[in-house]
């Protein structure tokens, strides 16, 4: 049987009398539905997604015409378990006798599509752009003691310190932070030197494997289209089709408290005024996804800016709720239940804006002259090269060229890139002024600029669609104390589960896809009393042989 027996501590769910009540919008609320459906056995018809928008998360849309939008993607590899678990269970759009894992399997079993980057940084230099050797790190022997320090470092230690309290200044200097800090292997690590020295660790840890291929990005697996349309809309379609309930513009959640020593929901209060009630019964289970990476996003356009940060007090009031569930949930259960200190603390993640911000950028273009300069410089088709930085750049920008074409709806002769920045609030070196002040067409000069390409007619229907994230990198802010997330089945919950990039998983670290299905697969078979774990975390680390070369590459 797929629930099998009680796992400890939990009790064993009847699937055919459960609803579920799926919260907020992202990647954690429908791998539950899938697990749920796929592993629990519950009826579609009983489970319940609820986001608070009109259509769902924030993903990758527009036409060659008004411009194509990519929000921030990650590349993908071999330790994404939990996803590719995921993967295996929904179907392909494009061909239903196979699983979405399979296509992307046979996506990257083209020869043409293994990642080998030629070019991971390059200079600006008084004579054009010059390719970095990236394999020479740059570490200082004092750097390296620093690493390893860190690396043997208990995480209690570590827990309310910031990547800046382990190393010097010459340390953020080097090749070796400039890839680190704008890599994106499964998740996009996007670290500043402000940010948890204990999730660098983490990182450190689970990342140790891809030390030596630091500078060629290789063995990374990419897929067929965006992840949106690859991953995101394959799983909605399947469980649309399957029967699920999906309830959109919600608006924010409130949720009702029993009274009584455990963390039981009675009540689930949405709707534009906050009056529309769900009554949560027997053993109904409500899973709710904590914060958002892609709250208060603000798009720009080709001829506008996307407009400075907005505060966390405007964050509260947002039509994204991800942040404003999360504080109701917090404050809500200070009336009622002494367990509060199990549901986290949302203003560690959500109050500092300055730390956590990114700028990101689509580019669609109807010439071919930027990919056919772009790979003269780089020697790297598109697709091939995974990423490339540039690291004098002051916003430091980092271009991503994907496989052609990257959108469903994308004609022949268009041609579509990305890309992000780190420091969008700095003055960029051609256009003077902060990244999130310029429009589109501005930051793409900056890109040309960088790369001495010439800045004339061959971009004149190009459009650069911009994008300010507040939180796309607040997962990886330093926390104040442990309790700061909260685990994915509170102490004391007994229908209560919370899922996506803000719980706490010991020893895994944070971001989008592999963590936000972990905490799903968790909050799953946990909540409705199944034996069945979930897939194990990969370990790079604790493999002898992986982690010698990875000091060889540190060492050389």
């Amino acid at each position: 049987m797929a629930n099998g027996h009680a796992a400890q501590g939990c009790h064993l769910r009847q699937p055919e009398l459960t609803n579920a009540y799926l919260i907020g919008d992202g990647i954690a609320s429908l791998a539950s539905a899938v697990y749920l459906i796929h592993d629990a056995r519950v009826p579609p018809s009983q489970i319940h997604v609820l986001e608070s928008g009109p259509s769902g998360p924030l993903g990758s849309t527009g036409t060659a015409d008004s411009g194509y939008f990519i929000s921030v993607e990650q590349l993908l590899n071999f330790s994404c378990v939990c996803l590719y678990d995921l993967l295996s269970i929904v179907p392909s759009l494009n061909d239903a006798a196979k699983t979405v894992k399979q296509e992307i399997e046979e996506f990257n079993a083209i020869p043409g599509n293994k990642t080998y980057s030629n070019a991971r940084l390059i200079a600006t230099d008084q004579d054009g752009p010059q390719i970095v050797v990236a394999k020479e790190l740059g570490l200082r022997k004092k750097d390296t003691r620093d690493l390893l320090s860190i690396y043997r470092a208990s995480e209690k230690k570590l827990s309310n310190l910031k990547v800046t309290d382990c190393f010097e200044e010459a340390f953020f200097k080097t090749n070796f932070w400039c890839m680190w800090a704008t890599m994106q292997v499964e998740s996009l690590f996007s670290f500043q030197p402000c940010h948890s020295a204990a999730e660098f660790r983490r990182y450190l840890h689970r990342f140790v494997l891809g030390l030596p291929t630091i500078d060629t990005l290789e063995r990374l697996d990419l897929t067929p289209y965006n992840q949106y349309e690859s991953i995101i809309l394959p799983i909605e379609t399947y469980l649309k089709a399957q029967g699920v309930n999906f309830k959109y513009d919600t608006g924010a959640v409130r949720l009702a408290f029993a009274q009584s020593s455990d963390i039981k929901v009675e009540g689930i209060y949405f709707g534009k005024d906050g009056q529309e009630l769900i009554q949560v019964e027997g053993s109904d289970i409500v899973f709710l996804t904590l914060g958002s990476t892609t709250a208060c996003a603000s798009i720009g356009s080709n001829d506008s800016p996307t407009g400075p940060v907005l505060s966390p007090l405007d964050t509260l009031r947002a039509s994204d709720t991800g942040w404003r569930n999360w504080s109701s949930l917090f404050f809500s259960s200070l009336l009622n239940t002494p367990h509060v200190t199990q549901l986290g603390n949302p203003l560690t993640f959500y109050s500092r804006i300055t730390e956590s911000c990114l700028l990101c950028f689509t580019v669609t273009l109807e010439s071919p002259e930027f990919f056919k300069l772009f790979e003269e410089l780089t020697s790297n088709a598109p697709g091939r090269g995974g990423l490339t930085t540039l690291k004098d750049s002051s916003w430091l920008l980092t271009i991503v060229v994907p496989p052609q074409p990257y959108f469903l709806n994308q004609p022949e002769g268009v041609q579509v890139f990305w890309g992000y920045a780190l420091f969008p609030a700095k003055i960029g070196d051609r256009i003077r002024k902060p990244m999130f002040d310029c429009t589109g067409q501005e930051i793409f000069t900056e890109i040309l600029g960088h790369l001495n390409f010439p800045d004339d007619s061959s971009w004149t229907n190009s459009i650069t669609i911009p994008c300010l994230m507040p939180y796309a990198t607040s997962p990886l802010l330093a926390r104040a104390s442990h309790e700061d997330r909260p685990l994915v089945i509170p102490k004391g919950s007994s229908n209560l589960a919370l899922v996506g990039q803000f719980v706490e998983i010991p020893e895994d670290r944070v971001f989008p896809l592999e963590y936000s299905v972990r905490s799903a697969q968790t909050a799953v078979f946990k909540m409705m009393g199944m034996q069945k774990q979930p897939n194990g975390i990969y370990r790079g680390g604790q493999k002898l042989k992986t982690l010698i070369m990875a000091l060889k590459a540190l060492l050389s």
